[in-house]
């Protein structure tokens, strides 16, 4: 019996103890109007029902890295975090910030407000997309390079996507 599934939080939406124990990478299937207090909701495929409603740095993160334009966000990758640093009202409550994304060809860097009248930089990296991995795979020569491509599709975050697995495995048949 796995007990950790009686630890996870009852709740409409993606919290920090969500991502305390390990970062995860989630794609986002689409973005609603959100309330006052929590604006937007990027929806996740991998999350039905619970989506994340970015505080307003990390809004402010998705639009110097993707745009203002939402409607272009579906089918996108985030790698999210849980950072336990994150203050709100002045107390540290922890909350969860984004730490990749895909269609980057470079980091972005954002100064953020950290206090009143303070600000610092908080950068966030590409990730490869599942084409890239699928790219990765298929150029694959030899088996050597095709254990370097997948290795390198488990870093990026993509190994437990069904597809990716059925094109290693195929691609290992066919250079044995």
């Amino acid at each position: 019996m796995d007990i950790a599934t009686t630890t996870e939080p009852k709740s409409d939406q993606q919290n920090f103890d969500d991502y305390q124990s390990a970062p995860k990478t989630v794609t986002v299937s689409e973005v609603k109007k959100g309330s006052a207090e929590q604006p937007v909701e990027i929806h996740l495929v991998e999350f039905p029902g619970r989506p994340f409603k970015p505080s307003k740095s990390m809004r402010r993160v998705l639009v110097a890295a993707w745009g203002g334009e939402a409607s272009n966000y579906p089918g996108r990758i985030l790698r999210l975090y849980g950072d336990p640093t994150v203050k709100f009202g002045g107390q540290t409550v922890g909350g969860i910030r984004i730490s990749h994304m895909s269609h980057l060809t470079e980091p972005v860097t954002v100064h953020l407000t950290v206090t009143r009248g303070k600000r610092a930089p908080f950068t966030v990296q590409p990730i490869a997309t599942p084409q890239d991995a699928t790219a990765w795979l298929t150029e694959a020569t030899t088996l050597e390079e095709l254990q370097k491509a997948w290795g390198m599709v488990q870093r990026a975050g993509l190994g437990a996507i069904a597809e990716l697995a059925n094109l290693k495995d195929s691609r290992k048949a066919e250079l044995q």
